[in-house]
């Protein structure tokens, strides 16, 4: 069998198995919007028969059979039998039969189908149903239990969706460092210890500057701008998001966005799912929100759709994705160029709901920064402290050191550290969020290091092109959505987060960049 012919059939393969991934998407995505109260077990069950079905194509043995051939480890005959060792993985002194040639591309797509097809051979098939069952379950649980401020209800789930992860990190290699298998589920190389150096240098400059910029006067007239904003009428609200982000560069001829308990985004780039909240007296809210989403939907519509699938047309990872919906929602939508284009629009919808807030009001209403014990309420500033203390919690959950029955107590106790609040109940604080509902621990950090990253990106744009903003309050955004098509989008999972981010800023990820960011912009509120 020739080179172009077993990769023809390894993409075959491993896009079919992506392909019902999708499907598992796109029904969690009606899990969260559509489905009926008594339709929860059902879905349960769907799950974890598509799970199965996932799992059996993502471990077909035939993908094993072309990557040993592809990486040189045996030789395949034009039928496409064996001819060589086994499949998977040979001893490290066996000779290939075959070294054929690969090349960049290629050999991209080989890494991620092998990276893949290890992932799946190493965890049974009644794990990965069982998995998928408990996933939807968790969800249940965790919306009743937020809604009616239950934690002890929702501890028994968290409890095993923890054992599930210690046993997944125990199948594929982790048993000794289960955290960084989370980590590394979400943005491949990832450590605790990389995190743990980027998040404490970022800690030591965030918390002085976070009582810096809530102390100065700006804060208090931002703070108060943005409490004369209510009263904004939703299908208002739903009119104008749409414009804001069809102007941005959003196609809803590939996506749409509705609403569900918890804002997200799914899909692909042909059927981007994303969601939002509205709230009559904060207007911002649903705004931002959906924004944030937007940026990921975005990176997918962007994303090669001729590889959907292979590692050139899936994302690099959330820390990644997450930098596209940061940058969006914060460098881009919370700039004065951006409300310079917006504004006029944003009265002439709201005309009685605005007429009390001046453009200067407005736009510290925008920048408003505020502690708050939720975090998708948080501003930028304070944003990346709920992130920290999320990773913090989650490092003793998988090392042991805290209990899930103490988890509403360790969460308020690093919230009057980090944020100097506490909630005032288990739904403001341990069941605000629903990640771990699913079992999605280390997801966290990829929003902080999404932040980091979206900093990195700007000041590069900004190098490239200073006088942006000009662009934005023109109303043109097209030259900033090419420039990351081009440079962040276009290379799919060719690379890692870390490697992108030095090959497209020049320099390694660092908070420093976030920093000066949050500096000049907040510090620059007291001179506007």
């Amino acid at each position: 069998m020739t080179t172009d012919a077993a990769m023809t059939e390894l993409i075959t393969l491993i896009k079919r198995a992506h392909a019902l991934g999708t499907i598992g998407e796109l029904l969690a995505w009606d899990e969260q919007v559509n489905l009926p109260p008594g339709g929860a077990e059902q879905r349960a069950t769907q799950q974890a028969a598509l799970a199965a079905a996932h799992h059996a194509a993502a471990s077909d043995p035939r993908i094993g059979e072309l990557l040993a051939a592809l990486e040189g480890r045996q030789g395949l005959d034009l039928a496409g039998a064996s001819t060589g060792q086994p499949p998977g993985r040979p001893d490290s002194d066996a000779r290939p039969a075959v070294v054929p040639q690969l090349d960049d591309d290629q050999q991209a797509v080989v890494a991620q189908a092998r990276r893949d097809y290890d992932r799946a051979t190493k965890l049974p098939a009644d794990f990965v149903r069982e998995k998928a069952a408990q996933g939807s379950r968790g969800y249940h649980a965790w919306a009743r239990a937020r809604a009616t401020d239950d934690f002890a209800s929702y501890a028994p789930v968290l409890e095993k969706n923890l054992e599930l992860a210690r046993r997944e990190a125990a199948y594929l290699g982790f048993g000794g460092a289960p955290y960084d298998c989370m980590l590394d589920k979400h943005d491949p190389g990832l450590t605790a210890s990389v995190v743990d150096r980027l998040f404490g240098e970022l800690k030591r400059e965030l918390v002085p500057l976070v009582r810096e910029i809530t102390a100065s006067p700006a804060a208090a007239r931002a703070v108060a701008a943005a409490e004369k904003l209510c009263g904004f009428p939703l299908d208002g609200q739903r009119a104008f998001l749409r414009e804001v982000t069809e102007a941005i560069g959003f196609d809803y001829s590939r996506g749409r966005i509705d609403v569900s308990l918890h804002p997200f985004c799914s899909g692909t780039g042909s059927d981007v799912r994303m969601t939002t909240r509205y709230k009559e007296h904060q207007p911002l809210d649903a705004l931002f929100s959906s924004i944030h989403e937007t940026g990921h939907g975005l990176y997918e519509q962007g994303l090669p759709a001729a590889h959907l699938g292979t590692a050139l047309g899936i994302h690099a990872g959330m820390a990644v994705h997450e930098s596209q919906s940061r940058l969006w929602e914060n460098q881009v939508a919370r700039s004065l160029g951006f409300w310079r284009c917006f504004e006029p629009r944003w009265r002439e919808r709201f005309p009685a709901q605005t007429a009390g807030v001046n453009a200067d009001e407005l736009y510290l209403a925008v920048n408003a920064v505020e502690p708050t014990v939720i975090r998708v309420d948080a501003d930028e500033v304070t944003y990346n402290l709920h992130i920290v203390l999320r990773f913090e919690l989650e490092k003793q959950l998988f090392a042991g050191a805290l209990a899930v029955r103490d988890l509403p107590a360790a969460w308020r106790a690093a919230s009057r550290e980090l944020l100097g609040l506490e909630p005032a109940s288990d739904r403001e604080g341990v069941l605000q969020d629903v990640h771990w509902s699913d079992g999605s621990f280390g997801y966290f950090p990829s929003y902080c290091l999404g932040n980091m990253i979206a900093a990195q990106l700007w000041y590069r744009v900004l190098a490239l092109r200073p006088a942006i903003e000009e662009e934005f309050a023109r109303g043109d955004f097209s030259w900033l959505l090419g420039w990351l098509r081009e440079n962040v989008h276009a290379h799919g999972r060719r690379f890692s987060a870390m490697e992108l981010v030095r090959r497209v800023t020049g320099d390694t990820l660092s908070p420093r960049p976030l920093v000066r960011y949050l500096r000049e912009r907040y510090g620059g509120l007291d001179r506007e």
